[in-house]
């Protein structure tokens, strides 16, 4: 049988990395990779496996300095030029100065920028000009206590906030709760925005829908983090109708019907 000349594809195209150090329990890789173009991969690694639910101490144990230079001397070997931490409570727990701290670590072990998911979210809500800010997460109330007191930190008023009392399974949740408490947190209140928190929790469709409901800007976990991680490599996510990605899903158009199907 004679083979088939398939010279002329010229292999593939070249492509710029990003690292990813996610939870040991992050289940939601495919959605990263919708925010991400084309010329862009992902590269992927996990911290070690803890016997805890998510709290505080996950948070903290996630976190650790030294699980987090290991995370990123693993992922060295494919040469990623920036590398982001996707866990948001494992980097506002302790503070913004341990966020710092984090990006510190990170940078010294794998010589290129870092970024976290909490920083990225200060980052975005200065890029919006945001001063109050309502929540939403999955989180038990101390967890999301230690949010508010972060986003407090950076002057940023809490205007509204719902939690869930989730301690597992926080990838299970449908994006019908989501929109839920995302209307329960802005209710009645002036938020300039709303951040829904956990790189654990879907979000990636339901942003666009509660954007043109609420008429405010809709921020999660996940779209910032890769937001933040493709603008160190000059390049822009990828997210229709949402703010933070594209100016002009800032005035807030109403969706076709059929995108707004299977959501509500």
């Amino acid at each position: 049988m004679e083979s088939s000349d398939i010279t002329f594809l010229g292999g593939p195209r070249p492509q710029r990395g990003v690292g990813v150090v996610a939870p040991f329990d992050f289940a939601l890789d495919r959605e990263l990779w919708r925010w991400v173009p084309d010329d862009i991969s992902l590269h992927l690694t996990r911290t070690p496996f803890v016997p805890v639910e998510v709290s505080l101490d996950l948070a903290r144990l996630v976190s650790e300095h030294e699980t987090l230079r290991e995370a990123v001397r693993t992922l060295n070997a494919v040469a990623p030029e920036v590398v982001a931490y996707a866990c948001t409570s494992g980097s506002f727990v302790d503070g913004i100065a341990g966020e710092r701290a984090m990006c510190e670590a990170m940078t010294r072990a794998g010589a290129v920028p870092s970024v976290t998911t909490s920083g990225a979210l200060l980052e975005a809500l200065a890029e919006l000009g945001a001063r109050r800010a309502a929540l939403v997460t999955p989180y038990t109330e101390s967890v999301t206590r230690a949010l508010q007191e972060y986003v407090a930190q950076a002057g940023v008023a809490v205007t509204g906030c719902a939690y869930m009392g989730l301690t597992r399974h926080i990838w299970k949740v449908p994006y019908r709760d989501v929109a839920d408490m995302a209307r329960r947190a802005v209710r009645g209140r002036a938020a300039d925005v709303l951040f829904i928190s956990c790189t654990n929790l879907p979000t990636y469709d339901v942003i666009p829908q509660l954007e043109a409901e609420l008429r405010i800007p809709v921020m999660s976990a996940n779209q910032v983090t890769m937001w933040a991680a493709l603008r160190r490599l000059g390049t822009r996510a990828v997210g229709p109708y949402q703010a933070l990605l594209d100016d002009s899903a800032r005035e807030w158009p109403v969706l076709p019907e059929e995108q707004q199907e299977g959501w509500t």
